[in-house]
């Protein structure tokens, strides 16, 4: 069954996160749907959601601490008190806007794996990486698995190019299935697509050979939108 995660980013309000939880987690119920369903709200929003086993509310990011004198960041002192044990790493938009290198990424992930934490754990190219070709672009993917194990029970894989997100264009099914197949074949992991992953086009995307469901932002945000992505997903 295809696994659907939807990241706010920096979107929703903490009462806008409340609905969206509980609506979804309504369609779910009355509905029987099996499949893991996952939302990453803002951390001003995280709360102690009642869910169904197979619902799971993450944290966008955290530091790689208990607590301490971290700015801006947030430790397990404050995931704890929400019963949060899902996190995201090692998105582009952290890579890329905010400067997360591959050793600051591996050392978050060592962290949170250690603690047994859910880790969907986030890869992709830039344009001119993809450009060059498949080969240059596997080669960019495989460097950002240093320092990350692979083995990890409680791994989950999200292939996001990075010149497809947010920007209307999805990489074609033939990009998808190349890179999705290469990676399958070194990593036995669920591997989810994301990147201009629309409610029109979600079908497809989680049907396609070594694809195991979508990481999904702007087309998540509106409830009945991504209710509709699980409507349409739900027998993947």
């Amino acid at each position: 069954m295809a696994i659907i995660a939807s990241n706010f980013k920096t979107n929703h309000t903490r009462k806008s996160t409340n609905e969206f939880i509980q609506t979804v987690n309504n369609y779910l119920v009355e509905n029987k749907i099996s499949s893991e369903v996952y939302v990453f709200p803002t951390s001003t929003s995280l709360d102690t959601f009642q869910t169904v086993s197979n619902f799971f509310v993450g944290a966008q990011n955290a530091y790689a601490t208990k607590n301490g004198s971290f700015t801006g960041e947030i430790g397990t002192e404050q995931l704890d008190e929400f019963n949060i044990k899902t996190i995201l790493i090692g998105h582009s938009e952290r890579r890329h806007i905010l400067g997360e290198t591959q050793e600051e990424i591996a050392k978050k992930f060592n962290f949170y794996k250690e603690l047994g934490y859910k880790i969907i754990y986030c890869i992709g190219e830039p344009l001119e990486v993809k450009q060059q070709g498949l080969e240059k672009t596997l080669e960019y993917i495989y460097e950002q698995f240093i320092g990350i194990d692979t083995n990890y029970e409680n791994l989950i894989l999200a292939y996001e190019p990075v010149w497809a997100i947010g920007t209307g264009v999805t990489a074609t099914n033939e990009d998808i299935i190349n890179v999705h197949g290469a990676i399958k074949e070194k990593i036995s992991k669920p591997l989810l697509y994301g990147g201009s992953v629309k409610v029109n086009n979600v079908r497809e995307i989680c049907s396609l050979n070594g694809v195991d469901g979508a990481l999904i932002g702007t087309a998540s945000w509106i409830k009945e939108d991504f209710i509709q992505i699980l409507k349409n997903t739900k027998d993947i």
